[in-house]
C-alpha cells in the first residue's frame, strides 16, 4: 500500500512552509539544529561542490576577463564578489529555510561575456548587471518567476534539470577514458562504499582519486602564495547597447539556466522551495555585490544536485548542512580569491570531473525519472503524449550544448519543450472545454 503524496505548493506561495522539508509520506517534517544535523557526508558534499565551481567556472570568468582587458585589481575584486555572494546567501539561505540552498555565480552568465566584454566601458558593464540583477530581484520577489514556473509542466521542468546534468555526467565518463587510475579508482570506491555505506560513498571516492593522482605525479605545485583579496569599486554608468547586449541576456540566462533547474533540484529531492525568497535574496545580494564586479549571483543547478541527495545525508532534514559548508567554503576561498583559484587548478581535472560525475548520478536518476513521470494528480498513469514528447525534445536540445545569439541550450530547450507542449495541446484544450 502506497500513499499519496500532499498536494504540491505552487512555487512562492505563502504556504510553503520555508523552515521544513517535506517527507512525501509523512509531510512537513522539522529539520534538526546546525550541530545536531552535521555529519561528515553532508560537509564533504558541499565542499565538493565548492571545489567543482572553482575547478571549472572560475576558468570562464578568468578568460572573459582577460579578453575584456580587465585589470588585476578588477579580476580580483570580480572573484572575490561572486564567490562572497555565492557563499553568504547559501549560508543564509540554507539556515533560514532549512533547505540545501546551494548558490553560485552564473556560469552560462560568465559563458556569455566571452567576446562581448571588451566592446564597452567597464562602468557600462557593471551598469549593465546591475540593470539585470534589478530585473532579477523584482521578478523573483514579486512571486512572477515563480508563478510561470509554476505553469511548465514538471516532465518539462524534469527534462531541463536532466539536459543540464547529463553532460557532466557523461564527462566524468570521458575523463575516466582519458586518466583510467584516476577515473577506476573514483568509480570502483564510489559502488563499493555505496554498497557497504551510501552516505559515505562520494567522499570515498574523492579520496580514492586522490590517492590515484598522488601516485600518478598529476596534483602539481601551486605557484601563488595566499594573500588576501581587495574588492575595488566601479561607479555604474548606463549604456543602451550594454543593457540590450549584456542585460537582457544575461537575465534570460541566470533565470532559465540556473535559478529554474535550481529550484526544479531542490523540489526533485523532496523539498518546497520558496522561490520569491530563494530567487529574490540570491537577486537582491547580486544588486549589492554588482559595483564590485559581480555578474550574477543565482542558484546553483549543477553542484546542488551534489547537496540535495542522499549522497549528502539519507536523512533530507539534515542535508541543510551540505549548503551551509558550501557557503562557508565560498567565503574562504573569496577571502583569498585569486591565491585560491591556483590551488584549486593544482588538482587535475579529471580528479574534478569525475568525482562531480558520480556526485550527480543520484540527481540525474531522480529527474530522468520525473522527465517520464505521470502529473501527480494522476499516479499510475502514464504522462500524456503530448507532455512526454515535449520533454524529450527539452532534453534534446538542453543536452547538446548549442549556443544560439549568446544564448545557452538551457534556455533554448525550455523554449522548443514550451512550443512543442503549446502546439500539441491548444487545441484539444479548447476542444474539451
Amino acid at each position: 500500500m502506497t500513499s499519496e503524496p500532499p498536494a504540491p505548493i505552487p512555487a512562492g506561495s505563502p504556504r510553503a512552509a520555508p523552515a521544513r522539508t517535506v517527507d512525501l509520506l509523512t509531510g512537513p517534517v522539522p529539520s534538526p539544529g546546525l550541530v545536531r544535523a552535521s555529519s561528515i557526508s553532508a560537509v564533504v558534499a558541499g565542499l565538493v561542490a565548492v571545489m567543482v565551481s572553482f575547478a571549472g567556472p572560475s576558468l570562464i570568468i578568468l578568460q572573459a576577463a582577460h579578453d575584456g582587458g580587465l585589470t588585476t585589481a578588477q579580476t580580483t575584486s570580480w572573484l572575490w564578489a561572486v564567490s562572497i555572494g555565492s557563499g553568504l546567501t547559501g549560508v543564509v539561505l540554507s539556515l533560514l529555510t532549512r533547505q540545501p540552498v546551494i548558490t553560485a555565480w552564473s556560469t552560462p552568465g560568465a559563458a556569455l561575456l566571452l567576446g562581448t566584454l571588451g566592446d564597452f566601458a567597464f562602468s557600462d558593464v557593471v551598469g549593465a548587471y546591475l540593470v539585470a540583477a534589478v530585473a532579477a530581484l523584482a521578478l523573483g520577489a514579486s512571486g512572477v518567476f515563480g508563478r510561470l514556473l509554476a505553469a511548465v509542466p514538471p516532465q518539462i521542468l524534469s527534462a531541463l534539470l536532466a539536459g543540464v546534468l547529463l553532460p557532466f555526467v557523461l564527462g566524468a565518463v570521458v575523463s575516466a577514458v582519458g586518466s583510467p587510475a584516476i577515473g577506476a579508482s573514483v568509480a570502483v570506491a564510489f559502488v563499493v562504499v555505496r554498497r557497504l555505506a551510501p552516505r559515505y560513498a562520494v567522499l570515498a571516492a574523492l579520496l580514492a582519486g586522490v590517492v590515484a593522482a598522488l601516485v600518478a605525479g598529476d596534483v602539481s605545485r601551486p605557484t601563488t602564495a595566499l594573500a588576501l583579496a581587495v574588492p575595488e569599486w566601479t561607479t555604474p554608468t548606463l549604456d543602451l547597447g550594454a543593457v540590450v547586449g549584456i542585460s537582457v541576456p544575461l537575465l534570460l540566462v541566470t533565470l532559465s539556466a540556473q535559478n529554474g533547474p535550481g529550484l526544479e533540484m531542490l523540489r526533485a529531492s523532496g523539498y518546497r522551495p520558496n522561490s520569491r525568497l530563494l530567487v529574490g535574496g540570491t537577486a537582491a545580494a547580486w544588486a549589492f555585490l554588482a559595483p564590485f564586479g559581480a555578474h550574477g549571483i543565482n542558484l546553483a543547478a549543477i553542484t546542488a544536485g551534489i547537496c540535495t541527495g542522499p549522497e549528502a545525508h539519507e536523512d533530507r532534514t539534515r542535508r541543510y548542512v551540505a549548503g551551509v559548508a558550501c557557503g562557508v567554503g565560498y567565503l574562504v576561498v573569496g577571502t583569498f580569491a585569486g591565491s585560491l583559484v591556483g590551488l584549486f587548478h593544482a588538482v587535475p581535472t579529471a580528479l574534478v570531473t569525475t568525482v562531480a560525475g558520480v556526485a550527480l548520478v543520484g540527481a540525474l536518476t531522480g529527474a530522468l525519472a520525473g522527465t517520464f513521470a505521470p502529473a501527480a494528480s494522476t499516479p499510475g498513469a502514464s504522462p500524456s503524449p503530448a507532455a512526454l514528447e515535449a520533454a524529450v525534445l527539452t532534453l534534446v536540445v538542453t543536452t547538446s550544448g548549442i549556443v544560439v545569439a549568446h544564448v545557452g541550450s538551457a534556455f533554448w530547450g525550455v523554449v522548443v519543450g514550451l512550443v512543442t507542449y503549446g502546439v500539441l495541446t491548444v487545441g484539444r484544450r479548447r476542444r474539451a472545454a
